[in-house]
């Protein structure tokens, strides 16, 4: 049965992060189901910045293997009624949590989460279909996504989009190799999802990601600038 509080969704034991990567992408990337991502790491808003300046944690660690800043990246799988969550700094991102909120209520507690988690960008799922084409869908999580951007934004926090097609397939597939029966598979898919989008994001090192920049040009400052950080940050 899905815990609907903040707590910590435990995750069976799994392969180290670089036997899963590599056995999903070649499952989605280059094998039986062909994705296209688009590589753009600009932003869609009209603005005097550029999506260079406010690079994901991942392209930073791949650019500059020695660079030891950032935090960690929440991943995000946006549904119509439930959310799932996963947690990962560039090794074995992990489920967290699956959240039955919309409209307000979940961005204030995705920057909730963040918060207690020790986040600093977070990377949404968008939906699109076999071909790369987006979708109705895809409209409404660029919605979500664009008003989350401006909230996060106020603490240095950065919001980025990474294709998720396939990665609910993926997310199951990989529940049944670890043998999850179907009744537990039913309250954790979200969360699982959301980890599959974590683990398409590191294993291509941040390439593929789509910046969801603010308009307000104040708010350019603040990401520059980062998030406050505690000296055990």
């Amino acid at each position: 049965k899905l815990e609907r509080s903040m707590g910590t969704m435990a995750a069976p034991p799994r392969p180290p992060f670089g036997s899963l990567s590599s056995s999903y992408s070649s499952l989605r990337f280059g094998g039986k189901i062909g994705v296209r991502v688009r590589v753009n790491a600009s932003s869609s808003a009209s603005s005097s910045a550029s999506g260079e300046e406010f690079l994901p944690n991942a392209r930073r660690r791949k650019i500059d293997p020695t660079w030891c800043g950032g935090g960690f990246s929440l991943g995000v799988d946006l549904g119509a009624s439930r959310t799932g969550l996963a947690l990962g700094k560039g090794y074995s991102p992990r489920p967290l949590i699956v959240l039955e909120l919309t409209g307000q209520k979940l961005e204030l507690r995705l920057l909730d989460v963040a918060e207690k988690e020790e986040v600093d960008e977070f990377i949404i799922g968008l939906p699109k279909s076999h071909d790369g084409k987006e979708t109705a869908q895809s409209n409404k999580v660029r919605s979500i996504a664009g008003r989350l951007a401006v909230r996060a934004a106020e603490r240095g926090w950065r919001v980025f989009l990474q294709d998720e097609h396939g990665t609910s397939l993926d997310a199951l597939d990989y529940m049944i190799d670890m043998g999850l029966k179907r009744s537990a598979r039913q309250g954790k898919i979200d969360a699982y999802s959301a980890m599959m989008v974590l683990v398409r994001y590191f294993s291509m090192s941040g390439l593929g990601t789509e910046l969801v920049l603010p308009k307000q040009l104040e708010l350019h400052e603040k990401l520059r600038k980062g998030p406050c950080r505690d000296l055990d940050f």
